[in-house]
């Protein structure tokens, strides 16, 4: 063993450490922001039964979970940061840097966690796996969290969403972020949402009043996973318990379910879309990513359609599964490179 690698190693090991410290300590080891990026003053974020604090960041070869935070993915994470506060609720996102920059302003990946709009956290992504990749081509991802129902019902999800956009547009000298380059990918209900960013304009009633509203909530390009986009297709018998919660009816034929379906809003000014769909969804039909493609394109939406076989709900990794896991991210990242470079 070279004497080089034996640096490497105790260096490796010495980082390892102090972060385990710093995990217990609710302490920050990452690299420094970047200037325009000043430190988040908020709580830290909440700790495991481990003590190790959450993170977006997952494994590529596994479901998304939460895992200890790996400092050799990111420069550096900022965390719990208010981007809106709607009648007394804080709204929060986390940003997280690349290691490296030209010195450019960062092109922004909007990260929208699923959850059927009931459960799910920012630290906890369905598309979570996707993240290393985004991170080592240059992008500031941004991983944003909403309200959730019961306790408030559709349109409140898609409203927060909108106002991390224009907050994010707001502050973009702060974050050292392009406001002409953000894109949003999610899965499920994530999908469902940033579809919506991707279809939606003020007209559709969905800016709600969070703020910043001389900033356009609109994204350049959308990365839509296992995503429900025509709510009428919804079982309504099977999923009543969730259509009462979430959207406030139990029948499939609810105008509010035609309001809330992206395929409602398509026109020649949407966003470019990536359409991810496992064929062994057991969730969302491939129905669903069907007729949002054939929407888009039959307007002149450039819209591209990866059918994953063998691919279930959210694309947990499987041998089976073509294309795998890994290279679903590497499609979301080659996508984003198309539209937002």
């Amino acid at each position: 063993m070279s004497r080089q690698t034996i640096v490497l190693l105790l260096l490796a090991n010495a980082l390892l450490f102090a972060t385990r410290c710093a995990a217990n300590l609710h302490l920050p080891i990452n690299a420094p922001m970047p200037t325009a990026a000043p430190s988040a003053t908020s709580a830290p974020a909440p700790t495991s039964a481990t003590g190790a604090s959450p993170t977006i960041l997952a494994t590529r070869t596994r479901a998304p979970t939460a895992t200890p935070l790996a400092t050799t993915d990111f420069g550096s994470a900022e965390r719990d940061i208010t981007y809106c506060a709607i009648n007394g609720v804080a709204l929060k996102l986390d940003l997280y840097y690349p290691k490296q920059s030209n010195g450019k302003p960062l092109p922004v990946a909007v990260n929208v966690h699923g959850g059927s709009w009931r459960a799910g956290d920012k630290a906890r992504s369905d598309s979570a796996p996707d993240i290393p990749d985004l991170l080592e081509r240059g992008y500031l991802v941004a991983a944003v969290n909403y309200r959730l129902a019961p306790s408030y019902k559709f349109p409140a999800q898609i409203e927060d969403i909108k106002c991390a956009v224009r907050f994010l547009r707001a502050n973009a000298a702060r974050y050292h972020l392009d406001p002409d380059r953000i894109g949003a990918w999610g899965c499920s209900a994530g999908g469902h949402l940033v579809a919506l960013l991707g279809v939606t304009d003020p007209q559709a009633g969905f800016d709600g009043a969070g703020g910043f509203a001389d900033q356009s909530s609109r994204v350049r390009a959308v990365a839509a996973l296992s995503a429900p986009t025509d709510l009428t297709l919804y079982d309504a018998v099977a999923r009543a318990n969730m259509l009462e919660q979430v959207f406030g009816v139990r029948t499939p034929n609810s105008p509010m379910l035609a309001r809330a379906s992206p395929i409602t809003y398509i026109s020649k000014d949407a966003a470019p879309f990536l359409i991810v769909q496992g064929d062994k969804d057991e969730v969302v039909s491939i129905k669903h990513a069907e007729k949002l493609y054939e929407r888009l394109t039959a307007v002149g939406v450039s819209a591209e359609l990866t059918t994953v076989e063998n691919g279930r709900h959210c694309f947990p990794s499987e041998s089976a599964m073509r294309p795998s896991r890994a290279e679903i991210s590497r499609i979301i990242a080659d996508f984003f490179d198309q539209k937002l470079r």
